[in-house]
């Protein structure tokens, strides 16, 4: 099994992958907004949702599917749009104090559940269609057609997934330190806000994918 990368290649690819996942994108902004509306550990849950995603894509990347759904300009506004939809309805709730998976106050309670944080997380990325664009263009790169093939792409996601986990939830962290004041009812509303508008944010970002 290790003799089926070339480790020079690896390197570069798992440094390219870290890189691309520190610069804040909708996964990042997402990851934030919960970091600072719910804490550290339940921004991991987000982080979580939007890694099953990028292995389902990186899952069709890796097949003739990955290429046919590219070419469906039909297939990606459909999904850029719906999740864009879902993302602006959890972002205004949050900016209204209505219901929802990234709301503190005392009505919002209903949203906390690590599944619906999970699923805002996965609906995200799966809106995302750049990231399946992104693999299906990467990953020729890395792959050396003399190797076997199959364990190369077990390795390829793996050098995906495990870094952008550490950096998405190096970034709930850093949301939730900055969120302290979130415990006092008195700035709860404000904290929400701010998450509410990373929501819109990151919403955009997904919307602008292809618009140019």
């Amino acid at each position: 099994m290790l003799d089926a990368v070339n480790w020079n290649t690896y390197g570069l690819y798992v440094l390219t992958e870290a890189a691309l996942s520190l610069s804040p994108g909708p996964a990042v902004m997402l990851v934030i907004a919960y970091g600072i509306a719910r804490g550290a550990r339940r921004s991991i849950w987000a982080g979580l949702g939007i890694l099953s995603a990028n292995a389902l894509y990186f899952a069709l990347s890796a097949t003739a599917l990955g290429a046919v759904l590219v070419s469906s300009k039909a297939f990606f506004t459909a999904v850029k749009w719906i999740g864009a939809a879902y993302l602006v309805y959890i972002g205004v709730s949050a900016l209204f104090g209505r219901p929802s998976p990234i709301t503190v106050s005392s009505n919002g309670a209903s949203g906390t559940s690590r599944r619906a944080i999970y699923l805002s997380g996965l609906t995200l990325q799966l809106a995302n269609p750049k990231t399946l664009i992104f693999f299906i263009a990467i990953l020729p790169q890395f792959v050396d057609p003399e190797l076997p093939i199959g364990a190369q792409m077990i390795w390829l996601a793996a050098g995906s997934i495990v870094p952008e986990f550490f950096i998405l939830a190096g970034y709930g962290w850093l949301g939730s330190r900055a969120a302290r004041l979130a415990a006092d009812p008195r700035y709860s509303r404000w904290t929400e806000r701010a998450a509410g508008v990373l929501v819109l944010c990151a919403a955009a970002l997904v919307v602008s994918v292809g618009a140019a």
